[in-house]
């Protein structure tokens, strides 16, 4: 006979006992119950007087497994490909580059392997990647106002910028000077597009004012679409007659945030930790050959982020009690946006397209890395 008929046939024994049994028989029977059943003598005695009835559940049936191992390995490993961007945006970027990557060799799944990673879902992969941990690492900064010139560059809050237009840039140095700002050390001049999240970053020798003015230019150069704005923070090397001189002649907007506001320029600043200090760290850079690895380093991430690495922009924000949701578009990358902006040329799409279809994800991550091994 089955342990659960056992006690079953035990308990219906013990009520009928106990309903029709004297008060000193109960407090035998208590005694009893409780120490065949381990209850306490306040739920033994609810129990036999019938207060709880018994019910039969019914088993919870598993759902089989859909996605296996291999489907889980193969994820991480796209996952790292894609430089572990979010769910979401891995999603987009798996639904652009799956046919590509299996077509030229670099994702050996099999047909059903393959069949599951077209349609996983961002929830699922989320799920996948749950025991992936990345290391995140604390930013810093460290730049000087440049006060005498201020009044020349009028203030843009965040609220201010039109970010619809593509050609309007944000730009910001981030410091490579290893927690020790004492002599001289590289900087890397990051530039990112408010509308399309393109983004150009350039290592120079120091802070200079013409150095980064000289590094400005030839970003200007590579851009895929008409610079038609600029904003920065209060920085020396950037409020300069020579910055505000060029602008002016080159009919480009200049314009400044508040000082202490970080969030005014929060494109950039977002875009300094998942591209500079993601990619390179927080160590110290001083020498020429730092300098050259660098810009090396980022001749070839500049590929790799702008043209596989999908981002999302705020649409609005909803206001629902007291919490407020924030609406995104669907990912997309930058050179995508750039594609599908009606004020750039058509030519310079073509370009874009062209240098699109000559690029390898994989290949361009084997360069990357053997950049990041050597610096």
């Amino acid at each position: 006979m089955k342990k659960g008929k056992l006690l079953a046939d035990f308990l219906l024994r013990m009520k009928a006992l106990y309903r029709h049994a004297g008060k000193k028989a109960r407090g035998a029977l208590l005694d009893e119950f409780s120490a065949v059943t381990g209850y306490s003598r306040k739920h033994a005695m609810a129990v036999l007087r019938g207060a709880y009835k018994h019910t039969k559940r019914r088993s919870r049936r598993h759902r089989q497994a859909v996605y296996s191992t291999a489907d889980r390995n193969a994820v991480w490993l796209l996952s790292e490909l894609f430089d572990h961007v979010g769910s979401k945006r891995l999603r987009a970027a798996l639904d652009q580059e799956l046919p590509r990557l299996r077509a030229a060799g670099h994702l050996e799944v099999d047909e059903e392997c393959y069949e599951r990673l077209t349609r996983v879902s961002a929830s699922t992969i989320d799920r996948m990647r749950s025991q992936q941990r990345v290391p995140g690492r604390r930013l810093r900064g460290g730049t000087k106002p440049g006060s005498l010139l201020k009044n020349q560059v009028p203030i843009r809050t965040f609220a201010d910028w039109d970010d619809k237009r593509v050609g309007f840039v944000e730009i910001d140095l981030v410091q490579h000077e290893g927690s020790d700002p004492s002599g001289i050390f590289a900087c890397t001049l990051h530039v990112t597009d408010v509308s399309t999240g393109w983004c150009e970053p350039i290592a120079i020798e120091n802070k200079a004012q013409k150095r980064v003015f000289d590094a400005l230019k030839r970003v200007r150069r590579r851009l895929p679409f008409r610079l038609l704005g600029i904003d920065s923070d209060n920085g020396a090397e950037f409020i300069n007659n020579e910055l505000i001189r060029y602008c002016e002649q080159h009919k480009l907007t200049f314009t400044r945030s508040r000082v202490g506001r970080k969030n005014d320029n929060a494109f950039v600043e977002q875009k300094n930790y998942t591209v500079v200090r993601k990619l390179v760290g927080y160590g110290r850079f001083d020498t020429p050959e730092h300098v050259r690895l660098l810009n090396a380093l980022y001749e070839r991430y500049r590929l790799y982020i702008n043209f596989f690495l999908p981002v999302t922009k705020l649409l609005r924000k909803e206001r629902v009690g007291t919490r407020v949701k924030k609406i995104y578009d669907a990912p997309k990358t930058p050179w995508q946006r750039v594609i599908d902006a009606p004020e750039v040329r058509q030519e310079r799409k073509a370009a874009l397209l062209a240098a699109y279809h000559q690029l390898d994800v994989v290949a361009l991550r084997r360069e990357i890395d053997a950049l990041l091994a050597r610096i």
